[in-house]
């Protein structure tokens, strides 16, 4: 049986740079405030939505501004829920302003909930990734907003990815929640400059026009390194499982533990039926994970934190090894992948070729067509200097 091998790089890219004078569009209130008084606003946020250490929702409401309603993603308005959970609808205790939420059955807003509204504001940090849902529902809020003469505004912040541009690009008939766009898995855009992308590539499905604006950030280039100040979602709470995220992500969508339900998600990985390990984990319920893969089973397994220090000198690739690797140690090749595997990559091409034997070399080497087509299209609505 094959041994699943740790790959490292062979070859490091031009290290990323540290920020001079970064400022998120949050904290730059004079480029936005002036443009929220006398309208009634909705505001799309989570527990990222910050100016410096207030929230989002006080900060404007301390300076004036109509906030009529929240909205909230994926994990909730704080950030705590697991993913897939169901979050209902309620007030914040704090304000008393009421929240909805933007998952469930309720993903887009309803023109009830839009109604009385003038403009709607997007605040939330993304990290790169086609399959994490925050720019899903920015681009269902688009859509709604399209539809209900609501402008949009979004309040931009870095991609912590946002160097690089790598794997397979989403066909349409395997749109989902997990993925809308025909984009590829790393997609090299921060939210506002994907937002410019949905609506400059006509992929709303609204036929009403768009009023959008994208507040920039100040002194950000797609080569600044950006350290997230506030975990995300709680499975990726820090720096290691952020920069790993996207080349662990497709492991859901196999009999592989990405190591919810431990200290370390997003950062190990693992099954019962390894059989060359450097650690081991048993996956436990916990808020923030519940009834993860394996629960209370003993998992071997190997832990890959180590290896992020590579993506911070900023290496540009998604690593594909592991997976690859993965599938040939699997004792059960049939019961490798589950239909969840096909939503997350885009395509069904890149379990066949995993299930084929091909290399992660060959493989990688068959996107570059359709990446190096993406790449021209993105360069219409860089927002930021790629030096």
């Amino acid at each position: 049986m094959a041994v699943l091998l740790l790959w490292i790089p062979a070859a490091l890219s031009a290290q990323l740079k540290e920020p001079d004078s970064l400022v998120v569009a949050a904290e730059r209130p004079g480029a936005y405030l002036p443009l929220l008084y006398g309208k009634k606003v909705g505001l799309v946020a989570n527990q990222t939505s910050l100016v410096h250490e207030q929230h989002l929702v006080d900060y404007l409401l301390e300076n004036g501004v109509q906030l009529k309603r929240v909205f909230a993603p994926e994990h909730g308005f704080r950030g705590m829920a697991s993913a897939g959970e169901h979050i209902t609808n309620g007030t914040d205790v704090k304000t008393g302003l009421p929240l909805i939420s933007l998952y469930g059955k309720n993903k887009k807003p309803s023109a009830a909930q839009l109604d009385g509204l003038d403009i709607v504001v997007f605040d939330i940090q993304d990290v790169g990734a086609r399959f994490y849902t925050y720019i899903s529902t920015l681009s269902l809020v688009m859509d709604a907003c399209a539809e209900a003469g609501v402008e949009v505004m979004v309040l931009d912040r870095p991609n912590p990815h946002g160097y690089y541009v790598d794997g397979p690009v989403l066909e349409p008939r395997h749109s989902s929640f997990v993925g809308m766009h025909p984009i590829p898995i790393v997609h090299g855009l921060t939210v506002g400059e994907y937002a410019k992308m949905v609506q400059g590539e006509g992929w709303l499905k609204s036929t009403k026009p768009l009023t959008l604006r994208v507040v920039p950030i100040h002194g950000y280039t797609h080569r600044t390194l950006y350290r997230l100040p506030v975990p995300p979602s709680p499975n990726l709470p820090n720096d290691t499982a952020i920069i790993l995220y996207p080349s662990l992500c497709l492991f859901e969508g196999t009999n592989v533990s990405v190591g919810r339900g431990t200290n370390k998600p997003f950062q190990v990985i693992g099954a019962p039926y390894f059989t060359e390990s450097s650690i081991s984990f048993t996956p436990e319920d916990k808020t923030g994970a519940k009834n993860p893969k394996y629960e209370g089973k003993a998992c071997k397994g190997h832990d890959l934190s180590l290896f992020a220090v590579f993506y911070l000198r900023g290496d540009e690739s998604l690593y594909l090894n592991w997976l690859v690797q993965a599938y040939e140690i699997a004792p059960e090749k049939d019961a490798f992948f589950t239909s969840f595997f096909t939503l997350l990559a885009g395509t069904k091409k890149l379990q066949e070729q995993i299930e084929a034997g091909m290399t992660a070399a060959e493989i990688k080497a068959g996107w570059q067509p359709e990446l190096t087509e993406y790449k021209q299209m993105r360069k219409k609505y860089l927002l930021y200097s790629e030096d």
